[in-house]
C-alpha cells in the first residue's frame, strides 16, 4: 500500500496548550501527483506541512513519507524532501549563485556548478546570478527559494503558500516548475491561499477543515458536489417572484434574490438543464429578462460551501 502513496498519514494529531491544531488529519497522495491543502485560516495547514517535513512530532497518529515512517525514520524521510516554507530562507548577503551552491555543498550535490545554473535559468535568474540575494524583489526572492529547494531533486516537494504576494509573471514560472516537476515523478504537496493556483496544479484536493480533512476529491469532483449556479436578472421586481417559481422548479433548490439588481439566482445539480431550456421555460411564464447565465461553479464556491457545511455540522 505505501509503494502506490508517496505521503500516507492516518490520524495525525498535535496540540499546542490547549489548541487543538490537528485532530485526526488521515492524508493520502499518490507518487507523482500535486496534491492541494485548501482550508481557512486556523485549519492546521502550516501545522500539517510542519509535521510531515519533521519539523514538529505528532502527538498521536503516524505517517509515512517516501516510504518511511515520519517519527522512527526521519532522517531518512529529510533525505527525501525539499521545502519551501511562507518565507524565504535564502542568505541576503550571499549571490543568487553562492546560495545555491551553499545549498548543493550542503547536500553534496554532485556536478553544483552544473546544478546551479540549470537551476538559474529554469527560474529566470541567470541575469542577477551574481547580485546579492538582498537586492532581489521579493519573486525573484521566492523563485530562488524554490531553486534552493529542487537542488537535490527531491521524491517529496513541500510548497507552502508558495507564491503569496508574488506578480502573475513569477508566479507562472513556478507553476511551470510544478508542472515539471510532476512530470519527473516527484510528488508535490501544496499549501495555498490561491483557488485558482489549485485549480491549475491539483490532481486532487484535500480540504482541511478544523484539523481534519472534511473533504477529498479532484478539483471537478468537489465542484460536482456543488452544483451550477443558476442566476437571472428580471427587467422589474414584480416578476422576481415567477422568476423564483421558474427556478424552484427547475432546480428543486431555494432560490436566493439580489434586490438591488433584481436578480434571483439557485443551484442546479441537474445536469441536462442549459440555458436555452432556461430562457423558454422563463419565456414561457411571461418574465421579461434582462439577463440569464448558467455557472460551473469555481474552487472559491466549494471552498465556501463545504467548509461553511463542516462548521454547521460541528457545531
Amino acid at each position: 500500500m505505501t509503494s502506490t502513496y508517496a505521503v500516507l498519514s492516518e490520524g495525525l494529531e498535535k496540540r499546542f496548550g490547549a489548541v487543538h491544531a490537528l485532530r485526526g488529519l488521515d492524508l493520502a497522495v499518490a507518487t507523482g501527483t500535486v496534491c492541494g491543502i485548501l482550508g481557512p485560516n486556523g485549519a492546521g495547514k502550516t501545522t500539517a506541512v510542519r509535521l510531515l517535513t519533521t519539523l514538529l512530532r505528532p502527538d498521536a497518529g503516524s505517517a509515512r513519507i517516501a516510504g518511511h515512517d515520519l517519527v522512527r525514520e526521519a532522517a531518512a524521510v529529510r533525505r527525501r524532501i525539499g521545502v519551501t516554507g511562507q518565507y524565504a530562507s535564502v542568505d541576503g548577503d550571499l549571490t543568487g549563485r553562492e546560495n545555491l551552491r551553499l545549498f548543493a555543498r550542503l547536500h553534496r550535490v554532485r556536478g553544483p556548478a552544473e546544478r546551479t545554473s540549470e537551476l538559474l535559468d529554469r527560474f529566470g535568474l541567470a541575469g542577477a546570478a551574481d547580485r546579492p540575494a538582498s537586492t532581489y524583489s521579493g519573486g525573484m526572492r521566492r523563485r530562488l527559494d524554490l531553486a534552493a529547494s529542487l537542488i537535490r531533486r527531491p521524491e517529496v516537494l513541500f510548497l507552502d503558500e508558495p507564491t503569496t504576494g508574488l506578480d502573475p509573471a513569477s508566479r507562472n514560472l513556478i507553476w511551470a516548475a510544478v508542472r515539471d516537476l510532476t512530470a519527473h515523478g516527484t510528488t508535490v504537496l501544496l499549501t495555498t491561499q490561491y483557488l485558482e493556483e489549485a485549480d491549475q496544479l491539483a490532481d486532487g484536493i484535500a480540504l482541511v477543515d478544523q484539523g481534519r480533512v472534511a473533504h477529498t476529491g479532484s478539483p471537478a469532483q468537489l465542484k460536482s458536489l456543488i452544483g451550477t449556479q443558476v442566476e437571472v436578472v428580471v427587467a422589474n421586481a414584480d416578476v422576481l417572484a415567477e422568476a423564483a417559481a421558474v427556478l424552484d422548479r427547475l432546480t428543486g433548490a431555494q432560490p436566493s434574490f439580489d434586490h438591488e439588481r433584481n436578480a434571483v439566482g439557485a443551484v442546479s445539480r441537474d445536469s441536462t438543464l442549459t440555458l436555452p431550456r432556461l430562457v423558454r421555460e422563463l419565456d414561457a411564464a411571461g418574465v421579461p429578462l434582462l439577463d440569464a447565465s448558467l455557472r460551473p461553479p469555481t474552487l472559491d464556491d466549494v471552498f465556501l460551501r463545504l467548509t461553511d457545511d463542516h462548521k454547521e455540522r460541528a457545531a
